[in-house]
């Protein structure tokens, strides 16, 4: 290993993939801690509908930003990379090695190369957005989306209307895609990062996904969507596992088109997950079971 050099091992991939599971074995074997940037394990009483680590794998491993806000809370990915690399500082500060689980691509590459800064908030923009979207609804705000910035809306989470509003006002205020805000000079960080892909065949992806989803019905998702139904209007709400129930809820569908909407939706999440992730040719992919390959393989980017 490069003496003094550090190592940040981002696990990316499709929800469902087994990325959990390989975050936890390597920090075992690296002795170090996992720094999580899914942003829907963030919130504490977001339980069933977000596969956080148990109890007892978060007591053999320390995670970070697992449960570390409300869903009352203002937060944003700007906030996430400054307290991330925070984190990170103090890690490195005893570790060689620390291992992020990247579930949220635009809050990984927030750590990892920074972010562009995008225009600020225009409050009256904002508000009309807001009306047209009561009005009209969610195939308005996306169908205006997918108009003017169709790389975006191809990657966003197509049921979060607060990103979607958030794109078509950038796009508004300032005639520029969303999309277009990237970093143009990568920031320089104190760490090298070595990028792991996971994914499986297709069926087999979605087959673990349809599968995921009845586990997470069945230990009580529904029930704890429903004790939330009073706060949908929150932010942290609007995210794959809690709009379909509430949806139902409100009386919009019967539950066997809930049961569809929830499956159907999550396999499309994956495909923009993997569609953002593809792009990136820092990554190296691998297949879940080759724990033993990737092992190797970070050792010898290391040595």
């Amino acid at each position: 290993m490069i003496k003094n050099q550090r190592f940040l091992v981002l696990v990316v991939g499709p929800t469902a993939v087994g990325k959990s599971e390989l975050c936890l074995n390597l920090a075992k074997k690296f002795q170090t801690e996992i720094v999580s940037c899914d942003s829907r394990q963030f919130y504490r009483e977001l339980h069933l509908g977000t596969a956080k680590p148990s109890p007892e794998e978060m007591e053999e491993v320390p995670h970070h930003f697992i449960d570390s806000l409300s869903i009352e809370d203002a937060y944003d990915v700007r906030k996430f990379e400054q307290e991330a690399l925070l984190v990170l500082e103090r890690l490195f500060a005893s570790k060689k090695v620390v291992v992020m689980a990247g579930g949220s691509g635009l809050y990984a590459q927030a750590v990892v190369h920074g972010l562009d800064e995008v225009p600020s908030s225009d409050p009256q923009m904002r508000k009309e957005i807001i009306t047209s979207y009561e009005v009209m609804g969610l195939e308005w705000l996306q169908s205006e989306v997918e108009r003017v910035d169709p790389e975006f809306f191809d990657r966003v989470d197509r049921n979060n209307p607060q990103r979607l509003m958030r794109a078509l006002e950038v796009f508004r205020c300032s005639g520029l895609k969303f999309s277009s805000f990237r970093i143009k000079n990568k920031v320089h960080r104190p760490f090298q990062t070595l990028k792991i892909g996971l994914d499986l065949p297709r069926e087999e992806l979605y087959h673990r996904i349809d599968q995921r989803m009845e586990n997470m019905l069945s230990r009580g998702l529904f029930e704890e969507a429903r004790s939330l139904f009073d706060k949908r209007h929150l932010n942290a709400l609007q995210t794959l596992g809690y709009t379909e129930i509430f949806g139902f809820l409100e009386g919009k569908y019967d539950k066997e088109e809930m049961f569809r909407l929830l499956k159907r939706n999550s396999r499309r999440y994956a495909k923009r997950q993997l569609t953002w992730f593809r792009k990136d040719n820092q990554i190296t992919w691998f297949h879940p079971s080759q724990e033993e390959d990737i092992l190797h393989y970070l050792i010898s980017q290391m040595a």
